[in-house]
């Protein structure tokens, strides 16, 4: 498609692939609090929840009395946002949006959040900008993301050794778990950053059971099923006993760990 944005063609694609993400969303609840008290989210405080898929940080967030808006972009994952919010019995202002596009106002919110949603984003200068755009001076900007030596990050990099060359060339997620990388893409612009960690357990029969719910319901693993079914089945075959290995590798009493990185600073 001659002169068409190569980013609005990545994004399309990433819209309909990250729904199947509602399957497994309900793992990440109890990380979800966790982020929430990493952030000292507080009634009363005014909260973003960017690449909020399900909602389950925004969800959390409104329990503990925040004025909350969320955004993704996905609509089918925030139709799934909506229902959890009306289950729980309360308020979240959902958005269909782009982390490098906020559709909000300067100096919005005090405390901004993103549970493994802004990695995704092919700019991640574009997402530090707008996130500490809309957040006030003074305000948190909170988030959980994968390190590139644990389960997910080694993913990532599992997959962009299979994909072949993309039209956008989007930097791994998986920087965003290196706490070198963070503090050089916020630079002069926060203070007081802090980090911990914690995992996250996937209950899993097996590790080719772990392969397979892997295979329906990432993103980034179902578009590289697509194009090596079409282009090279050998290569499929080696990718998927890759990652059995992988899930072996972090697989013990039917659960695989994934660790995860937690980080916080205030905005200058």
């Amino acid at each position: 498609m001659s002169g068409a944005d190569p980013f609005a063609i990545f994004k399309a694609a990433q819209r309909e692939r990250w729904a199947n993400f509602a399957a497994v969303a309900t793992m990440t609840t109890a990380p979800a609090a966790r982020l929430a008290g990493h952030a000292g989210i507080r009634p009363g405080a005014r909260v973003l929840d960017v690449a909020c898929g399900t909602g389950v940080v925004a969800v959390t967030a409104a329990r503990l009395g925040a004025r909350v808006a969320g955004l993704d972009l996905t609509p089918d994952l925030l139709a799934v946002a909506r229902d959890n919010a009306r289950i729980a019995g309360v308020e979240v202002d959902f958005h269909e949006g782009d982390v490098e596009d906020l559709p909000f106002e300067d100096d919005t919110f005090d405390i901004v959040v993103s549970q493994f949603g802004h990695i995704f984003a092919p700019r991640p200068e574009a997402a530090v900008a707008e996130m500490l755009r809309v957040l006030k001076s003074g305000g948190t900007i909170a988030f959980s993301t994968w390190p590139p030596d644990l389960y997910l990050g080694r993913l990532f990099m599992l997959v962009a050794r299979y994909m072949p060359a993309a039209d956008v060339n989007m930097p791994s997620p998986a920087l965003w778990g290196d706490p070198r990388i963070v503090r050089e893409r916020f630079g002069v612009r926060i203070r007081d950053i802090a980090f911990d960690s914690d995992t996250l357990l996937v209950p899993a029969l097996s590790p080719q059971h772990s392969r397979e719910l892997t295979e329906r319901t990432s993103g980034q693993v179902m578009k590289l099923i697509e194009v090596l079914e079409q282009r090279d089945p050998g290569m499929l075959a080696e990718f998927r006993r890759e990652l059995e290995k992988l899930a072996t590798d972090f697989f013990a009493n039917n659960s695989v760990r994934q660790g995860y990185l937690l980080t916080r600073a205030t905005k200058i």
